[in-house]
């Protein structure tokens, strides 16, 4: 997705005080404070633009949504679409995911999804792929024993590595698909970038849950 920077982002997502969650770090541990229920918690890394996020969460108002995106205009775009929407089950957090674990508290989260999370192809750049391992050490905290990662993308060597990853370091691979707009169309929502490019390739699809936490 190409990165078109809007003037003053960071203030005008600030303004906007019933989806964006400034200091989002204190909640950590909190979000059901937060959202004033115990409801579970599904986080999506990554957001774009929201179609995917506020389309779940008008779809599923049993269940909270946080939205989390490291650069500030591209989360004002998600902000637009949920603001012409009244989703108190949404919540906007401006972070990067390598410091999952400062936002959400161990087993805080009940599922998490990555779609279409760039794949950073160079071999010099893996350590920067949300599904390396050390991004996967901080899923496993923050999940619930029986949580659930889901990830799409239409890179096949993403796929792959993603595939080989979860299974090196443990995790439960409960589904794999390899073609999702032929497998599972009518219960798949759609990102904006899976909107335009759907028909140039197959959409992998990967469900793992952690492995087992000793309680």
């Amino acid at each position: 997705m190409r990165l078109r920077k809007i003037k003053n982002a960071k203030e005008r997502l600030q303004q906007s005080f019933g989806y964006y969650v400034d200091q989002s770090e204190e909640y950590q541990g909190r979000w059901s404070e937060l959202f004033g229920n115990f409801a579970p918690i599904h986080l999506e890394i990554g957001c774009g633009k929201g179609k995917f996020i506020v389309e779940l969460a008008e779809k599923y108002p049993e269940i909270n949504f946080i939205a989390m995106e490291k650069y500030d205009s591209v989360l004002l775009r998600c902000l637009q679409k949920a603001l012409s929407s009244n989703l108190p089950n949404l919540k906007l957090v401006l972070a990067d995911a390598c410091e999952l674990t400062k936002y959400f508290a161990p087993s805080e989260v009940e599922r998490i999804y990555l779609n279409f999370s760039d794949p950073w192809p160079k071999k010099a750049h893996e350590k920067r792929r949300l599904t390396y391992v050390q991004y996967l050490n901080q899923y496993e905290t923050i999940l619930k024993n029986d949580g659930l990662l889901i990830q799409k993308t239409d890179n096949r060597k993403f796929f792959e590595y993603s595939l080989s990853s979860f299974s090196q370091s443990g995790w439960i691979i409960q589904s794999v698909c390899l073609n999702l707009q032929e497998e599972h169309p009518s219960e798949n929502i759609l990102t904006e970038y899976e909107q335009k490019w759907q028909n140039a390739g197959p959409i992998y699809l990967l469900k793992v849950q952690p492995k087992r936490k000793e309680i």
